[in-house]
């Protein structure tokens, strides 16, 4: 089964039979240099992680598609054939800021097989911790992820140096907590709802999804953030518009000083 699905997806090459083996259409596949960087958060975007006493959070009706240590893992509806689209349009990052052990485990559920593909996949050791706490959780570190690591090729796990490769212009950040992207240039990312377990009909990583027909039109668009400046998607990103804005502008002053 897994050497059936992993022809399936090799859409790296430039002939037709690859791109009908994606099910996608030639003229659709981003070929080559004019590939844009997806970088996907986890948890939360491709699946819920859930403690596993934590009872009044796990439905009795979903059967659970991992465990590691004290975690179920519960993968969103469709995220093994949005990864196959993003992987067919796109060169993919995975960005978690979880620690190395269970983005290992987890990718090892969601992706199917298809880790191989992905530009990086980094953890926790790779986020900036800001020094602060969240505001949902008091005892949790507040964690950033800065693009510029990215764009200036400071990866362990990548097939081969990024660096130059990516820039604000081709790289689009997707993460559901928009404090994450703090530090970053505006317009180069979006924050969709946080996909939770119970939400068993959720469509948005689908066929005719939200999240696959944006991308769908950021692929053809010029660059990253004059599409998505156009095409504002899920939450809004943190200004002094923010009713938090006191709580977050003391991070960014303590990054500015430095």
């Amino acid at each position: 089964m897994s050497e059936k699905l992993k022809g399936k997806v090799e859409c790296s090459g430039n002939n037709s039979s690859e791109a009908n083996e994606c099910g996608l259409p030639l003229e659709k596949l981003n070929l080559g240099p004019r590939k844009k960087l997806l970088v996907l958060s986890l948890g939360g975007l491709l699946c819920h992680r859930v403690h596993r006493y934590e009872r009044a959070n796990i439905p009795s009706f979903r059967y659970v598609d991992a465990s590691y240590g004290s975690f179920r893992v519960y993968k969103r509806p469709h995220c093994e054939d949005f990864m196959k689209f993003c992987l067919g349009r796109f060169d993919v990052g995975i960005w978690s800021s979880a620690k190395e052990w269970y983005l290992d485990n987890a990718l090892d559920c969601v992706m199917k097989g298809l880790r191989s593909k992905l530009v990086f996949a980094w953890d926790q050791v790779k986020c900036t911790d800001s020094g602060f706490k969240t505001l949902e959780k008091r005892d949790k570190p507040l964690f950033l992820k800065e693009l510029k690591k990215v764009w200036e090729g400071k990866c362990s796990k990548t097939r081969s140096s990024s660096t130059g490769k990516y820039s604000s212009s081709n790289t689009l950040l997707m993460d559901n907590q928009p404090y994450k992207a703090l530090l970053n240039l505006p317009h180069t990312a979006i924050y969709p709802a946080e996909y939770k377990v119970d939400q068993v009909n959720d469509m948005a990583l689908g066929p005719k999804g939200e999240l696959r027909l944006y991308l769908d039109g950021l692929a053809d668009a010029d660059d990253v953030p004059s599409y998505v400046k156009k095409h504002p998607f899920g939450q809004p990103a943190i200004t002094t518009a923010h009713s938090d804005w006191g709580h977050y502008s003391k991070i960014i002053s303590r990054f500015q000083k430095d």
